[in-house]
């Protein structure tokens, strides 16, 4: 199949061309003809063209320009897609509302746009998105295992999965060196001092080999003995590492070290 422009490399562009996959994505996505839908690299329209038939609104926001004269092209007949050009990361996408951010997202910048999705879009309510395996595996990882991190645990605080499936590499062009996979996934109740658990959990990981109190004092963020006493307080050891925690304790500690 030949492409109307040729992928970029360093935009992690790997665009969806098998539309056999989209019924598995509005499975997942629950779509509903009141939802305004966000999706972040549209790339040549295929999943957007296939949401707009089923969503009230679409907001596809695309970085490359080169894109817009293919995109314009396929979406012609779409009163209800607005297309932006930017950087989503940079972007005020609170400002468009979205209920559904359903995506084929870049490899380059799926794991910082789900994490900020978390707190810096308020209004969506469900997330479906296609990512590596490894991110997708990142984003449902229990404690204790290699996968575990500060994603797996600030979109585990922040939502409760509803779907995973792994996607086929042939249905991109170019074809990645790695598996996809589509995981799906609704806001519950967000905590509310978020943004310093955030720095918390982001301060525990930054430091793997170290203990959590270790990590903490070496991120700026409590001495040795003020985490020991706040791991104390809630029941953990303090020899304990990041790794070892739920999702909730994270909650726990931030409240334990105010």
């Amino acid at each position: 199949m030949k492409l109307p422009v040729s992928p970029k490399r360093d935009l992690g562009q790997h665009f969806l061309v098998d539309e056999n996959i989209l019924g598995v994505i509005g499975r997942l996505a629950d779509l509903g003809t009141d939802d305004v839908v966000l999706e972040v690299g549209p790339g040549l329209g295929v999943l957007t063209d296939y949401l707009a038939e089923r969503v009230a609104i679409v907001h596809a926001v695309e970085l490359d320009r080169s894109l817009e004269t293919p995109l314009r092209e396929r979406l012609a007949a779409r009163s209800n897609v607005e297309l932006h050009f930017g950087d989503a990361m940079r972007l005020d996408l609170a400002a468009l509302a979205p209920t559904k951010f359903v995506s084929n997202l870049p490899y380059n910048v799926a794991t910082p746009l789900i994490v900020e999705s978390l707190d810096r879009l308020p209004s969506v309510v469900h997330w479906t998105v296609m990512v590596q395996r490894e991110v997708a595996d990142r984003l449902v990882a229990r404690p204790r295992t290699k996968a575990y991190g500060a994603v797996s645990v600030l979109v585990q605080l922040a939502t409760e999965r509803t779907g995973f499936h792994p996607v086929s590499r042939t249905v991109f062009r170019p074809q990645p060196n790695v598996d996809s996979a589509l995981v799906a996934f609704r806001r519950t109740e967000l905590p509310e001092e978020f943004a310093d658990v955030k720095r918390l959990v982001e301060a525990g990981f930054a430091h793997r080999r170290k203990t959590l109190p270790n990590s903490l004092e070496l991120s700026g963020l409590a001495s040795r003995p003020e985490a020991v006493e706040a791991l104390s307080e809630i029941g953990r050891e303090p020899d304990v590492r990041a790794e070892a925690l739920d999702p909730p304790d994270f909650v726990a500690l931030e409240r334990a070290l105010r």
